[in-house]
């Protein structure tokens, strides 16, 4: 997963490419993996909360989601940091999509039925890295908790 968010980075001057949906669900679901690792109880629930907003917001498959998802929980050591998935995110998306998007990322916080506290300070440097304010941080954490 590295090597290709690497790959969408380091195009060749000549060649600029494009980020596909395929790409930019591995990004966000890099960040969601991210998120379920950071209360040391990496839950089923929250695997399935991610696949399912893959699916939804990616316009991906089940299956394409799943081989998403476990290319980025066998990668999900080698990250350096959350910019290297919230910097093509922001290139890629609109305010409003990086909205739809942290939202997600609430929802596989409250997957597993409660929000640990180091899960809502990971969130907030989500949302500070995809330039989203307070405001929209609180507004996508309400739409996750009414959804569940």
């Amino acid at each position: 997963m590295i090597e290709r968010l690497k790959n969408l980075f380091g195009s060749s001057e000549d060649e600029p490419t494009q980020p596909d949906n395929h790409q930019l669900a591995i990004a966000a679901t890099a960040l969601m993996v991210q998120l379920s690792r950071v209360d040391n109880d990496e839950d089923q629930q929250e695997l399935k909360t991610i696949i399912e907003c893959a699916v939804r917001a990616h316009q991906v498959t089940r299956e394409e989601a799943e081989d998403i998802l476990q290319d980025a929980l066998s990668h999900a050591d080698d990250a350096t940091s959350l910019y290297e998935f919230t910097g093509l995110i922001n290139e890629q998306l609109s305010q409003e999509e990086k909205q739809v998007l942290l939202e997600s990322i609430w929802r596989v916080a409250f997957a597993d039925g409660r929000i640990d506290k180091y899960e809502e300070h990971m969130i907030r440097r989500m949302a500070d890295l995809l330039h989203l304010n307070h405001r929209e941080f609180m507004q996508a954490r309400y739409r996750a908790e009414s959804a569940n």
